[in-house]
C-alpha cells in the first residue's frame, strides 16, 4: 500500500515545508483540497507544490464540476502534468466546501458523468460536447489519471465505471471496506473493465499522538466534516447503524459550511460529542491514536484491498501529523 496527504493550503509559507517535508518522509501523493472560499487557489498550491517536489504525485482532491468548465480544469491538470514531469492526477467529486459556501446544491450524478467524460477528452486533446456546446484543449495530450471521489452504493458503481481511481470515503472498518470495493468492482463488470483496474484510495482523518484522547479531541471537527459528507442526502446502504439514524442527521442540520475543516473552537468541532457520535467517528473514519494504534489501523486498511491510504494533515501544526505518520508508521510498515 502506498500513502498520500491531502493538505489545506493557509499559507505557502507553511505549505512549501509541507510538501517538502512529505516527500522526504516516504509520502507517495500530495493532494490539495479545492475549497476556494476557505483556503488558497487549488491550481496556484498544486503548482507550488510541483515546483517544490520532485517524485511524489500531486492533484487535487477534489475539485467538483460547478466552480471550473471542464476545459479549464483540463488546460490547468495538463499544464501541471508538463510541468511535473508526469506526477499530476485529477481528483474530482460532486461537490462540497467549495459549492456549500456559494450557496450551491453537489452536482447530481449525472452531471458529474458527463464531466468526467468531458475532462477526459479533453486532456486527451480531443473535441467533446459538453453542456450542449462542444470545446477542445487541442494542445493537451497525455491525460493525467481520474479520481472519482465516492461514498454511496450507487456513487461508488459509477466511480468503478468512469474513474481510473476512486477516493473512498465511507469507512475504514473491514466489513464497510468489503462492501465498498465490491460496489467498485460491480460498476468495473457493468462496463467490461478489467476487475481489479480501477485503483482503490481510502481517505482518512488522522492524528497521531501519544494520547489516544488528546489525538481524537484535536480533529472533532474534521470527524464532523466527515459525516456532514459521507451522510447526505441518505442513510441508505451507508452502514449507519439504526440507533445513530438521528444523530447523523443532525449532524447535517448543525453543520457550519463556512467553518469546514477550520481548527480551534468551533461549532463544527463540538457537534460529535453533543450528539454523541465522537467514538463511532474516529473508529469508521479515521487513523487515529498513539503511534501503534495508527500502525495497527493502517496495516487493516492495507489487508482490506486498498491501493492508498490517503491521510489529511488538519490540526494546529500539520508538520505534526505529516512528520510522525511518515517517521511512525510509513517507515514501520511498508
Amino acid at each position: 500500500m502506498k500513502y498520500g496527504v491531502t493538505l489545506l493550503p493557509t499559507s505557502y509559507d507553511s505549505f512549501r515545508k509541507h510538501v517538502r517535508l512529505a516527500e522526504s518522509l516516504g509520502f507517495d501523493y500530495i493532494g490539495v483540497a479545492d475549497s476556494q472560499s476557505l483556503f488558497r487557489e487549488l491550481i496556484v498550491s498544486l503548482t507550488v507544490a510541483a515546483m517544490e517536489t520532485e517524485r511524489v504525485h500531486i492533484g487535487p482532491s477534489v475539485s467538483n464540476p460547478l466552480t471550473r468548465h471542464p476545459a479549464v480544469m483540463a488546460s490547468a491538470i495538463a499544464s501541471l502534468h508538463e510541468l511535473s514531469g508526469g506526477r499530476a492526477f485529477m481528483g474530482i467529486g460532486t461537490g462540497d466546501s467549495a459549492i456549500l459556501n456559494l450557496g450551491l446544491r453537489p452536482a447530481r450524478l449525472a452531471a458529474l458523468r458527463e464531466y468526467v467524460g468531458a475532462l477526459r477528452s479533453f486532456m486527451s486533446g480531443e473535441s467533446a460536447e459538453y453542456l450542449g456546446r462542444e470545446g477542445h484543449v487541442r494542445w493537451s495530450k497525455e491525460p493525467a489519471p481520474i479520481m472519482m471521489s465516492a461514498e454511496g452504493p450507487r456513487t461508488l458503481r459509477i466511480a468503478g465505471e468512469i474513474a481510473d481511481r476512486v477516493m473512498i470515503h465511507t469507512g475504514l472498518t473491514p466489513e464497510i471496506l468489503e462492501d465498498t470495493v465490491a460496489h467498485v468492482r460491480a460498476g468495473e463488470w457493468n462496463v467490461g473493465k478489467p476487475l481489479g483496474s480501477t485503483e482503490i484510495w481510502a481517505f482518512a482523518k488522522c492524528n497521531i499522538a501519544d494520547d489516544h484522547a488528546r489525538a481524537i479531541d484535536e480533529i472533532k471537527m474534521a470527524l464532523a466534516a466527515s459525516a456532514h459528507h459521507a451522510f447526505r442526502f441518505t442513510l441508505e446502504g451507508k452502514h449507519v447503524p439504526e440507533e445513530l439514524h438521528e444523530a447523523m442527521m443532525a449532524v447535517q442540520g448543525e453543520y457550519v459550511p463556512a467553518e469546514h475543516e477550520q481548527v480551534g473552537d468551533t461549532r463544527n468541532a463540538a457537534i460529535s460529542d453533543e450528539f454523541g457520535v465522537t467514538n463511532y467517528l474516529a473508529d469508521r473514519f479515521a487513523v487515529v491514536g498513539t503511534p501503534d494504534e495508527c500502525r495497527a489501523k493502517a496495516s487493516q486498511i492495507a489487508a482490506s484491498g486498498v491501493d492508498v491510504l490517503q491521510i489529511t494533515a488538519i490540526s494546529h501544526d500539520p508538520s505534526d501529523i505529516i512528520r510522525r505518520f511518515g517517521k511512525e508508521v510509513i517507515a514501520h510498515i511498508s
